[in-house]
């Protein structure tokens, strides 16, 4: 068992470790691991980031397999780390259990809701970590955070054991300082990929030019060195445009239909136990349960038809690439009203996977004022093992694999 690493950023929950040492022999042996709060322990209370979650549900009878299948292959678990509450939340702020630190920029917000995981990941407290991501949170914190992130295929990794916030948008993605890990993480809890052909398989590259003019422009700035290392191995890219309706109303849609599932996933509890929440989770909470059905039916409906637009996109292996966040982490103690601005022109772009239910890795390649910004790589369902080769291959190039 590896020795428990010294807390230097706050990313871990509150209280003793949920340690377990991992199988003598396996893919993954020597490498350490953390995992996001929302994943059962057995033995171990899940407080999904808020202490009456906590105080509402006992100690998990079992672990979730995917926590299982990491410590068979010879990981270490060395603990929790924390989460926005419900996972509701992309800056990373806990009132409750802290906020942890962002240790690439210090003084703003490490990103969420897998925030502790990012921040684990980004001190070197461990060499992996999970998350979870349902609209940006493990891209977000990811690219704030200066780490690797992937946000599988939506189903590709088993979610049982989980808390749920949004269930057909929930995914389970990690971090890693190093696309190989990221990579090796993936060659145990990934199926195979759905697809034939050998080497990467994947090409043309594809610039969402939405995403490009919506990213700030010294990002898109930083990210130039970045681009050129993936056009050196998919070749020059294509511009398109994805969204004619505007990433506004990707952002629209995605809200709309999401609050309705975290409504309808956790409306129950939220009434039954009348929990105490942080500044701006009980107003998402309470724009949830206010949701007008139309909006969120509309929302399905164009849900349905903008994935079928993007996977016959992507059919052929296309990948398209784009700034993971249209700037640097915020700075610390913005207000509410500011948080959400950033909030809305985030996730116009993190729905074009989430919406479609791509996989989605984010590179650290760029950095704005001294913070991390990340490049996203997204492909069709199916192809997360053919993405994570192409990041560790783009990686190598710049000495980043």
């Amino acid at each position: 068992m590896a020795a428990t690493p010294d807390d230097s950023v706050g990313a871990f929950i509150p209280g003793p470790r949920a340690e377990r040492p991992g199988a003598p022999e396996g893919a993954l042996r020597g490498l350490t691991f953390a995992v996001k709060d929302l994943f059962d322990v057995a033995g171990e209370v899940t407080t999904y980031g808020n202490p009456d979650w906590g105080r509402t549900h006992g100690v998990a009878p079992a672990t979730a397999p995917v926590v299982t299948s990491l410590l068979q292959a010879g990981a270490d678990l060395v603990g929790k780390t924390k989460t926005v509450e419900l996972a509701y939340g992309l800056t990373g702020e806990n009132v409750w259990h802290g906020t942890p630190l962002n240790p690439a920029a210090p003084d703003r917000f490490p990103g969420g809701s897998s925030c502790g995981s990012a921040a684990a990941v980004s001190a070197g407290l461990v060499d992996f970590a999970l998350g979870s991501d349902t609209g940006g949170s493990v891209r977000i914190p990811a690219s704030y955070c200066g780490v690797f992130g992937i946000r599988p295929s939506w189903g590709a990794v088993n979610l049982a054991g989980a808390c749920a916030l949004g269930p057909s948008y929930d995914t389970c993605g990690w971090f890693a300082r190093r696309a190989s890990v990221l990579a090796r993480v993936g060659e145990v809890v990934l199926p195979a990929d759905n697809c034939g052909g050998g080497g990467i398989g994947l090409g043309p590259l594809l610039k969402v030019d939405e995403a490009w003019i919506n990213a700030d422009p010294g990002t898109a700035r930083a990210l130039g060195a970045g681009m050129a290392a993936v056009e050196g191995v998919l070749g020059r890219a294509l511009a398109i445009e994805l969204a004619p309706e505007g990433l506004a109303a990707l952002y629209e849609h995605f809200r709309c239909a999401q609050s309705e599932e975290a409504w309808a996933t956790l409306g129950r509890w939220v009434e039954q136990a009348g929990p105490a929440f942080g500044p701006g989770v009980k107003e998402r909470f309470a724009a949830a349960k206010a949701m007008d059905p139309a909006k969120a039916a509309a929302g399905r409906a164009f849900r349905r038809v903008f994935t079928a637009r993007l996977r016959a996109l992507l059919a052929g292996g296309a990948v398209m690439v784009y700034p993971t966040s249209p700037a640097a982490a915020p700075k610390l103690g913005i207000s509410l009203e500011a948080q959400n601005a950033v909030r809305e022109a985030t996730m116009g772009v993190t729905a074009i996977a989430g919406l479609a239910g791509l996989p989605e890795v984010t590179l650290p390649l760029g950095r704005v004022d001294g913070a991390p910004v990340g490049l996203s790589l997204v492909a069709a369902p199916g192809r997360d093992r053919q993405l994570l080769e192409l990041a560790v291959q783009v990686s190598r190039g710049l000495g980043l694999a």
